[in-house]
């Protein structure tokens, strides 16, 4: 990990190393952080102001595709109101808008309430303001609005418990613990992502441990880019959700001059 880069780029400077990739490009983020600013619970959530159009209008572009790639489930980013321009891809990729519903083996029903009770146990032992988000393939216990000791104790016994049962994947993020009863990742999703639009480079956006899957599948013909503080592979870094709009809104200006 490159723990020693705190320097963040400027946003016009990294809009324009963009703009000089290969075409076709494909431009993929994650929501929460790089589109949304953080807050305490997800449902509140809103996109920075100007975002959701502009990722419209860039999806407009001939030689580029847009994607929001996210570990939140389709149902929760519905709230965001992505242009059906633009792919949304939710669950790590396990979901995909306008492919239907998912669809669990018996074996993966039985172990999702599995890891869905202990989970749920994790909450009760955070106390106050942890609560559990349920998606089609995976439970997460969330511990922001929690006491921070008793949120960090109960995650780290959740991390135990999970280890004695067989079968499952999890994703550890920021006071998060997501327990996945069908395996999913950022990494694997980018790759069916551009594999499908034929890409010849690619940006992807990311701001979160999970998003490290997706940077270490790039090549040194795509770019990287790290939304805020935290050790990455990344090799760029912006320094807010509002640093990515102000990406987005060069790249618009590039791609569509008065």
């Amino acid at each position: 990990m490159n723990a020693s880069r705190t320097r963040f780029e400027d946003p016009v400077e990294l809009a324009r190393s963009i703009g000089a990739l290969a075409r076709p490009l494909l431009l993929v983020l994650d929501c929460d952080g790089v589109l949304a600013p953080l807050t305490d619970h997800a449902d509140n959530s809103t996109l920075t102001p100007g975002v959701g159009a502009d990722l419209a209008l860039l999806a407009s572009s001939d030689d580029l595709s847009v994607a929001v790639l996210s570990g939140r489930s389709l149902a929760g980013l519905s709230q965001f109101g992505f242009d059906d321009s633009l792919e949304v891809w939710g669950s790590y990729g396990a979901e995909r808008r306008g492919h239907g519903h998912v669809e669990l083996t018996h074996d993966e029903a039985a172990r999702l309430r599995s890891l869905d009770a202990l989970l749920s146990e994790a909450a009760t032992r955070a106390g106050d303001g942890a609560w559990i988000e349920r998606k089609p393939t995976s439970v997460v216990v969330h511990v922001r609005e929690a006491d921070p000791r008793r949120g960090r104790k109960a995650l780290d016994w959740a991390m135990q418990r999970q280890r004695e049962l067989q079968g499952h994947t999890f994703h550890e993020g920021s006071n998060v613990l997501e327990l996945m009863t069908r395996s999913a990742d950022k990494g694997t999703a980018l790759d069916a992502l551009r594999s499908e639009v034929g890409a010849a480079a690619c940006v992807y956006v990311g701001d979160d441990v999970p998003d490290e899957e997706a940077f270490a599948r790039l090549g040194e013909h795509d770019l990287a880019v790290k939304v805020g503080d935290g050790d990455t592979i990344a090799s760029r870094r912006l320094s807010d959700p509002h640093a990515v709009r102000s990406m987005l809104r060069e790249l618009v200006t590039a791609s569509f001059p008065h």
